[in-house]
């Protein structure tokens, strides 16, 4: 399954040898970059007051970023390439990045906005949320809130936990089915995020790694035998429903049954579908209720909060364990949720976006048919879609030529629809992808 080369982790065996380094020189002219590629790290902070904002940052941050998708090298494919590398301000589905240039923005902050940018609905609610004070010795009135309106449109939430990130969303589900089962073991497919219990990076202990087992997205006989061999020790199956495609409907009734039968939970982790393909996820779409089922992104529109929230039972499993943030219920976050909910309340937000997504890919289709450029194919569902290469050369040479074009598009999966990706937008993202094809073809 190719997948795993979209999401891959440092320290796993592929990625034991160096980046691919291959320069996109060739596609934007120097004087037209963000931030050049010629980077003294060995600088101290304190000298680098003229420098661009890419070198303070390698000064300072151990990978360039925060945020490991957003490093230089896994937005553009090479460390070096001539390309932005910090944004000033967002607003709908357009960036301006630290050099002033515009960009159209079609990874919305890696999912975690549907609505727009800087929303005005959005901001408002978190603004005044924020300005009455957004945390205390006391949990907030919106906390119960926000969590009885989860559970009004989620099919399994009975009870809702918070959070701010989906890693830890779905750390503290696996937390909750061990502690609600006794057991240990653990089965999954999907990217969960970085925390040890299903990790392979450098650091995790290998009797953590020897408490998981991944199988292939699909494979049922793969899904029966790891149940098989975790016997009695099973506490749960955990699966992100969309993979590059929706989750076969065979595999997830499968799965189901065999968590029942084993006396595990079944969790869905749905951070990148709750509020995107349904409101309530792929559980509400395929009629397959989880156990347990994790939720963020589009939940606040792109505000730090997450939730994990299943059956009454298991939920209340959290009074036996330990699971606990201390920002979980800040207002401004759940302000923001609360305005997404609404929204979704007036309207079939998800409907828009499976819409606009699909005439996003149109756009890029009718862009790379134009260009008669072969090895580039598009792949995923609607609001989810990506572009795939055989060559991660021409792959970063297009990455770079179209933010050069202004439009930010992302490597791997996935680039996603916003509401506030109008029909003006997607006409210019069309015009913007086919002027950096055509840049590839003549070699500029």
């Amino acid at each position: 399954m190719v997948f795993s080369r979209f999401f891959k982790q440092p320290g796993r065996p592929e990625e034991s040898g160096k980046p691919d380094e291959t320069s996109a020189a060739s596609a934007v002219p120097k004087d037209n970059a963000d931030d050049g590629p010629d980077v003294d790290y060995s600088r101290a902070p304190e000298e680098m007051d003229e420098a661009s904002w890419r070198e303070r940052a390698m000064a300072v941050l151990p990978t360039g970023s925060s945020t490991g998708s957003k490093r230089m090298e896994a937005l553009w494919g090479a460390a070096d390439a001539h390309a932005p590398s910090h944004y000033i301000s967002a607003t709908g589905c357009r960036l301006i990045t630290s050099q002033g240039r515009e960009l159209i923005d079609c990874t919305m902050g890696l999912g975690a906005v549907a609505i727009g940018y800087a929303d005005e609905r959005v901001t408002g609610s978190a603004v005044a949320a924020l300005a009455a004070g957004n945390v205390s010795g006391l949990p907030h009135v919106l906390e119960v809130d926000v969590a009885e309106r989860i559970s009004s449109v989620v099919p399994c939430a009975e009870k809702v936990q918070f959070l701010k990130t989906g890693a830890e969303a779905v750390s503290a589900a696996i937390r909750i089915a061990r502690t609600y089962t006794g057991r240990p073991r653990v089965i999954g497919c999907g990217y969960f995020g970085w925390h040890d219990w299903c990790s392979e990076a450098r650091g995790v202990p290998s009797a953590t790694r020897a408490l998981y087992e991944e199988v292939p997205f699909g494979d049922i006989p793969a899904i029966e035998r790891a149940v098989d061999a975790a016997g009695p020790d099973l506490a749960a199956i955990v699966i992100e429903p969309v993979v590059e495609e929706l989750a076969p409907e065979a595999w997830i009734a499968r799965a189901r049954e065999l968590a029942t039968k084993a006396g595990a939970a079944l969790i869905f982790d749905e951070v990148k579908t709750g509020f995107r393909l349904r409101q309530g996820g792929f559980q509400e779409l395929s009629g397959v209720t989880p156990d347990l089922a994790t939720f963020g992104k589009a939940l606040a529109n792109g505000y730090a909060l997450s939730a994990v929230c299943g059956a009454a039972p298991l939920m209340d499993a959290l009074r036996d364990t330990w699971v606990s943030s201390t920002l979980a219920g800040e207002t401004g976050a759940l302000a923001a949720a609360q305005a997404v909910l609404e929204l979704h309340a007036e309207r079939d937000v998800c409907t828009d976006l499976a819409s606009i997504g699909a005439s996003m890919r149109t756009a890029i289709e009718h862009a790379v048919r134009a260009s008669k450029r072969p090895g580039i194919t598009l792949g995923g569902i609607d609001p989810m879609w990506f572009l795939r290469f055989e060559d991660p050369a021409i792959e970063t040479r297009f990455l770079v030529a179209a933010a050069s074009e202004g439009l930010l598009l992302k490597r791997g999966a996935y680039n996603f629809a916003s509401l506030a990706h109008d029909e003006r937008t997607i006409h210019e993202i069309e015009t913007r992808a086919s002027t950096a094809l055509v840049s590839l073809r003549d070699g500029t």
